[in-house]
């Protein structure tokens, strides 16, 4: 099979729902609300997909949500629908998705029976929990915010709505496009917190002629600079794979490349520590040029008495703290939401910790 034209997936999957799909939808179920989108997992949905994305779990695909008794009474029906009318490649693509001897992972293959295609039929209330874990509709907690990965935040408030017959998407996405101010103060603070955990860490590892370990932490340290310039930038960080390709949109990333790949790529600490310091200060004058605080004095120092060069990044974390009036925010633990907690050191060296936060995060307040 000649391989097609490479075509971006939310563009690939807007055709298939208005020239394949949406008809089909029209001739069986005239005027049935209904809602069309590319949402959820996929580099697609991100706007990170490339020909290499073809290999599995990409392809003309969407997800098609009716109201929840439509669903019941014409879901399968649709679904079949389609599996018998849908045309067998779309743009030269497959519409059949074949499985793998991985589970759930399928992928583009041609076939002469009926396709098992990805249209994915449910409702919104069903596909939002099992995304989520909550559904937005019925209001989102501040236990919602702080146990929903970024990376599914992400997935839910970037990709493409097609049609929204329900009113369900648009508003839902809005919802979540991002945290509530007094929560993104927080998330900040956090951030800065775990940056203070371990600044010092680069050159006491180099010290001990740790230089192994100080690289380490110097790109744990890099990391979280990279998700400290998203969150500055209202952005969801992305999981692993795609947090440098989402980083390189944000306005620092121009200034701050060198200094971060120079961190990595240094072979002893002294100019490990040179680079990494220069890249606090660039982050530092972009949070002050946020104006969420009173500015913060951007330049690095010595960790107490010890010839370390630091930012004492602490110091934006106090800031940003005295800046929260939500009582039920305020009371949070400084481990944040569940990317920034999940190896944070204060958690990973004071087990107690773990628990404090778990407490925090069960007992907040639903409304």
């Amino acid at each position: 099979m000649t391989t097609p034209s490479f075509i971006p997936g939310l563009e690939l999957s807007r055709r298939f729902y208005n020239e394949a799909v949406r008809p089909l939808l029209d001739e069986a179920a005239p005027g049935m609300p209904h809602s069309a989108a590319r949402l959820g997992s996929g580099s697609e949905v991100l706007g990170f997909d490339t020909a290499r994305s073809a290999d599995h779990e990409w392809g003309p695909r969407l997800q098609l949500l009716l109201s929840p008794e439509d669903a019941t009474r014409c879901g399968a029906v649709i679904k079949d629908l389609l599996s018998a009318r849908l045309p067998k490649t779309f743009y030269g693509y497959p519409t059949h998705f074949a499985g793998t001897a991985e589970a759930e992972i399928r992928v583009m293959q041609a076939t002469d029976g009926p396709v098992h295609h990805r249209v994915d039929i449910t409702d919104p209330a069903t596909w939002f929990i099992a995304q989520l874990g909550f559904d937005p509709g019925q209001g989102v907690t501040l236990a919602d915010w702080l146990a929903t990965p970024t990376q599914r935040l992400a997935e839910v408030t970037a990709g493409a709505i097609f049609h929204d017959g329900l009113g369900r998407l648009i508003p839902a996405r809005a919802q979540l496009a991002w945290y509530p101010h007094d929560l993104w103060l927080h998330v900040l603070a956090c951030q800065w917190q775990r940056i203070s955990q371990e600044e010092a860490f680069v050159g006491r590892c180099g010290e001990v002629d740790d230089e192994l370990g100080s690289a380490v932490v110097a790109a744990r340290l890099v990391r979280d600079l990279m998700r400290l310039c998203l969150l500055m930038d209202r952005r969801y960080p992305p999981y692993s794979k795609w947090l440098g390709s989402a980083f390189a949109h944000t306005p620092q990333a121009a200034v701050l490349t060198p200094a971060l790949s120079a961190a990595l790529t240094a072979t002893d600490w002294h100019t490990r520590e040179h680079h990494l310091a220069r890249a606090y200060e660039t982050v530092a004058a972009g949070h002050n040029h946020l104006g969420l605080t009173d500015p913060v004095d951007p330049t690095t120092r010595s960790y107490h008495s010890r010839p370390f060069q630091v930012l004492h990044a602490e110091r934006f974390t106090a800031a940003l703290t005295a800046r929260i009036t939500d009582p039920a925010v305020r009371a949070l633990p400084l481990t944040g939401t569940v990317d920034q907690f999940i190896d944070s050191t204060d958690v990973l060296s004071h087990p107690g910790q773990a628990r404090a936060v778990t407490r925090a995060t069960t007992s907040v307040p639903q409304s």
